[in-house]
């Protein structure tokens, strides 16, 4: 359970939240003002049963007959998600995953702002991957988070540096981290880690389709 000021969220419900909002986004943008839970639930990949018991963290929302006001649901959830001002980001390791992590258009309307581009290899410090941040030292990390008021940090650094990058991370105040390295972080409790692991999950879809050809 998550605390969000007046209830504690299911972490199960707080994963779903980005859903809900990037299907209300979408809404907004086709100019639609109202929606049911059935449309809304269709939109994010969930069931709608599922979708009402996870805004019901959140408050009361909606009206018999009329649905749910777009407008106000995603302000709603922007706002349980944080997202009321923009998260500084600080991207370590940019070889082939972190430049493509950099190059990404999607983190301003997501209100994210890419702040500072770190790795180790004296050939890619100083290169600039996304066009306008340079590539700065990995041994200026402390520095770098603190003059440039990082508040996330994503790691894509080879799965051997990643615990002591984390945990300098973790020793300059960051207590939010997106790791990408195949290993699994050992950090302090307080430290919420979301880890990404792209071989795993490519796994998970060899075991379905291994068992639907053995289904046949």
């Amino acid at each position: 359970m998550i605390e969000t000021g007046e209830a504690a969220v299911p972490a199960a419900t707080v994963a779903r939240l980005p859903h809900y909002l990037r299907a209300l986004r979408d809404l907004q943008a086709a100019g639609v003002r109202t929606t049911s839970s059935t449309e809304l639930a269709e939109a994010s990949g969930v069931g709608s049963a599922q979708l009402r018991k996870d805004l019901s963290y959140l408050g009361s929302f909606g009206t018999r007959g009329v649905g749910y006001d777009v407008g106000s649901l995603t302000a709603v959830i922007a706002g349980a998600l944080g997202l009321g001002s923009t998260h500084r980001l600080a991207i370590i390791g940019i070889g082939n995953l972190g430049q493509a992590l950099a190059n990404y258009s999607g983190y301003t309307k997501r209100g994210f702002e890419v702040v500072a581009l770190l790795d180790v290899s004296p050939a890619v410090v100083g290169s600039r991957p996304s066009g306008g941040l340079a590539v700065e030292p990995l041994d200026e990390l402390e520095k770098v988070i603190a003059d440039k008021g990082v508040t996330m940090v994503v790691i894509a650094t080879p799965g051997p540096a990643a615990q002591s990058v984390a945990e300098r991370v973790v020793a300059s105040g960051v207590r939010e981290i997106l790791s990408f390295a195949p290993v699994a972080l050992q950090l302090p409790d307080d430290v919420v880690v979301r880890s990404v692991d792209v071989a795993g999950e490519l796994q998970i879809l060899a075991f379905h389709a291994a068992a639907r050809a053995a289904a046949r």
